[in-house]
């Protein structure tokens, strides 16, 4: 089930989003994996498409002015 919730941000805080987002793709890239499997892959390869989809989702929203 998707739910869509509604955020509005300052830009100070849409810039701590994205830097959060790079910080938890680089974790997602660097996670050792002694055994790695194509289930393991496949894992890694969606939770990198979601930050990714989550970061432009971020860059293409309006920023409130304050």
């Amino acid at each position: 089930m998707n739910e869509t919730i509604t955020l509005e941000l300052t830009k100070d805080q849409k810039d701590i989003l994205l830097k959060g987002l790079r910080f938890v793709r680089s974790s997602i890239m660097l996670d050792i994996n002694d055994l790695p499997t194509n289930e393991s892959e496949d894992e890694r390869r969606a939770n990198l498409r979601q930050v990714t989809e989550l970061a432009e989702h971020v860059n293409r929203a309006a920023v409130m002015a304050h």
